[in-house]
């Protein structure tokens, strides 16, 4: 069910709104992360698809009354619309087949000798056609935004062929016209080796930095690089020629880093002045202490550790250090097949203890800047793109409280209200 009015639309008699403080900054440091602003009994005024009045539902102004449509917000909390800052939601087929195998006691290296881990995703992207993808990715977009997400970053990096690379930004592109969902596009050729350049690595690099960037560049099909740099994936001096790469082509760089081992890829993400730099799980005292002092974001993925049974990122050290942390699922059909984001905020709370309202920001403002969007999304303010997600629930605290159940009732993306209830 949607409305939409010309003019202006209301959703009135809200039980409580809660966004982050944000000062005008594009986002939140350290301790500065639980700085929340709640209004209880609160309005918002959509001028379009902005959002143009916030405050007491007592407060609203006469001037909006007569000319608007109206939506009864009672019992509801108001959140920013979450974004997710890490997915890769384009892929050709599920790996359940595997997860039974890990809980059956099969090790990494065992399933992957089996033709299992990345190159059995690799295969089945390849082989699947466009609109096969579209057609899936699309349904999962349908799911994220019944649990609250508004924007999403979708990787490629399931291709390792410049062709089938190219296919799978161009598959973001068709789902990011045709959903409503805001959808961000990240370059990731360099996700592994692929099979065919086992024994021939150097060549794979120099297809990525001398093919595949150019192009991906030159046809805007993305802004950001990302590179995988872990031990067996890409090494810590082939990450840096493959983001230096990308900045000279004009795409920011982003990183998946010390995952499984402190190869010091976090360093190099301060190094190159990434946008953000994900995972983290084997960070440094070193880089952490670099993450302090500079404004790269350090984006937490508790789902990958929860449903590999790794360590977890640490959250609360990064951000006791004054580092910038945002929050993301890591949606994939190898590590984390979730839509969730409040499940992670929940995993963010007991394992990674984070506060809620530390959660809420990491998911919303921190992640919106790790995108370069933060102008646009990530808080409820005057001007900004009128992203709300409404729950059913007493306050905002009770979101990773009460974990394993959706309390969406409605989302209004864009000034459109999509009600679930």
């Amino acid at each position: 069910m949607t409305h939409k009015n010309p003019t202006y639309t209301i959703v009135q008699n809200i039980r409580q709104l809660a966004t982050p403080v944000t000062n005008g900054k594009p986002f939140l440091r350290g301790r500065k992360m639980r700085n929340m602003e709640t209004v209880d009994n609160a309005a918002v005024v959509i001028n379009s698809d902005t959002i143009e009045w916030i405050g007491k539902d007592a407060d609203l102004p006469d001037q909006y009354s007569g000319n608007a449509n109206i939506i009864d917000g009672s019992g509801l909390v108001a959140l920013p619309g979450f974004v997710d800052m890490h997915t890769h939601m384009v892929f050709g087929a599920t790996r359940e087949e595997e997860f039974a195998m890990r809980c059956s006691g099969a090790t990494y290296q065992e399933i992957a000798a089996k033709g299992g881990g990345i190159n059995n995703t690799v295969r089945s992207t390849r082989e699947a056609d466009k609109s096969k993808l579209r057609k899936q990715t699309m349904r999962f977009l349908d799911r994220m935004i019944r649990h609250g997400t508004t924007t999403v970053e979708i990787k490629s990096g399931y291709g390792l062929s410049e062709n089938d690379e190219v296919k799978m930004l161009d598959v973001i592109k068709m789902v990011k016209e045709d959903h409503l969902i805001n959808i961000v596009p990240t370059f990731l050729g360099a996700h592994a080796i692929p099979p065919e350049y086992k024994e021939h690595r150097e060549e794979y690099v120099e297809l990525v930095c001398k093919k595949m960037i150019p192009y991906v560049a030159r046809k805007k099909l993305t802004g950001f690089c990302d590179v995988f740099c872990e031990n067996g994936f890409f090494t810590l001096e082939e990450s840096r020629r493959i983001l230096q790469t990308g900045i000279e082509y004009g795409l920011s760089p982003k990183i998946h880093a010390d995952e499984l081992s402190p190869l010091g890829g976090s360093e190099l993400a301060v190094e190159v002045n990434a946008v953000s730099a994900d995972h983290l799980e084997h960070i440094s005292d070193k880089a952490i202490e670099m993450f302090a002092k500079s404004d790269v974001i350090a984006g937490m993925l508790p789902g990958v550790s929860f449903y590999l049974g790794h360590d977890y990122a640490p959250a609360r050290k990064l951000i006791d250090s004054g580092a910038v942390v945002a929050l993301a699922t890591d949606f994939n059909p190898g590590s984390c097949v979730s839509y969730s984001v409040p499940l992670m905020m929940t995993m963010a709370c007991t394992q990674m203890k984070m506060t809620p309202e530390e959660t809420l920001t990491a998911a919303t403002i921190n992640a919106a800047a790790s995108l370069n969007i933060a102008d646009k999304v990530g808080s409820i303010e005057k001007g900004k793109q009128a992203d709300i997600v409404f729950l059913q629930m007493p306050n905002y605290m009770y979101l990773p409280y009460h974990f394993g159940e959706n309390h969406v009732a409605a989302v209004m993306k864009s000034g459109t209200w999509l009600e679930y209830r």
